[in-house]
Parts: structure tokens; sequence; C-alpha cells
């Protein structure tokens, strides 16, 4: 995934296309030989137990992370239960359709009005009433090429790390 500042109000990431050593990925199974592994989830999917190096393509709507320092391109994010701090909360999933890469910044555009507009829907009120801020983790053209076409939609505070659900928080 991609970290990159596009305005002081969202961090955009995408998901990596390329390992270190240059080689494709070519599907989720591949990330955990680079170190990404999975949180540990009770029979409703939530995370129980959190994990420094989740696999970025093992994330689901409802997890809590602590990606605040995340690089442009990451295999791995810290995934923690949300009754503990964390930076951020992935509040919805969005499908880019097509079989041909639109480009990063068709993908961006795409991404941001998804989570744009499954905002309210989230925390109960307009983004532009909100004291929250989006963020969202996008497919670069190598995951896409893989079969990615996610785009997860994350809600954080910039004055620093929340705990428990910020769904339906109103605020």
């Amino acid at each position: 995934m991609t970290n990159a500042t596009r305005a002081p109000w969202m961090r955009a990431l995408a998901l990596v296309a390329v390992a270190s050593a240059g080689l494709a990925l070519s599907g989720c199974s591949l990330l955990p030989m680079f170190g990404g592994g999975t949180a540990t989830r009770d029979d409703s999917g939530e995370v129980i137990e959190g994990n420094d190096s989740t696999d970025v393509f093992t994330l689901q709507v409802g997890d809590c992370l602590n990606d605040a320092t995340a690089s442009e391109t990451v295999e791995t994010i810290p995934t923690v239960p949300c009754d503990e701090p964390h930076d951020s909360e992935i509040y919805a999933s969005y499908i880019i359709e097509g079989d041909v890469f639109p480009g990063t910044d068709a993908v961006i555009a795409e991404a941001d009005a998804a989570c744009l507009e499954a905002f309210p829907g989230f925390v109960g009120l307009p983004y532009s009433d909100s004291i929250y801020y989006y963020s969202y983790y996008f497919p670069t053209e190598g995951s896409w090429a893989n079969g990615d076409r996610e785009v997860l939609c994350t809600i954080y505070d910039e004055a620093g790390q929340v705990t428990g659900s910020l769904e339906n928080i109103g605020r």
C-alpha cells in the first residue's frame, strides 16, 4: 500500500504491487513470506489480538490500525483490537470495476468519492460537520494486475489516537 499525503486532511494509501526484490506479488498468499501475518479474530471477525505486521490483503471493515507512520508503499500494517488505542479504523470497502487499470489518478478519484460517500453512514453526520478525517488504501497498478480492486476507507483523528470504534460517533 502506498501512503501519499494529498491534502492536510487526507492520507491516501495504495496496495503494494512489487516486493523489494522486484518480484511481482501474485496474490495474498505470497505476502506472509515477506513478513506479513494475520490478526487473531473471534467468530464475528473482530480482531481480538493484534499483529504488528498484518498482511494488507487480510484487512477488513471494522479493523483498527496503527498506521499513522505508514510509508508510501506497505505490505503490512499493525492491527489492534478497537478497544485499545489506535490511529485509524476501516469503515468501508469499495470495489473498483473494470479489467484494465484505469490509472492512479482515476483510482484515487474513485476511492476519494467512495470514501466520502460512505463517511456519513458510518459516523452519523456529513463529513463537513465531523471532527474526524478519512483516508483510504487503494490498489496500485501491480496489485491490480494480481486481481486487487478493493479500496479500504479509514477514519482517523488528526489529534492522535482514539480508543473504541468511531461508528455512529456523531462528531
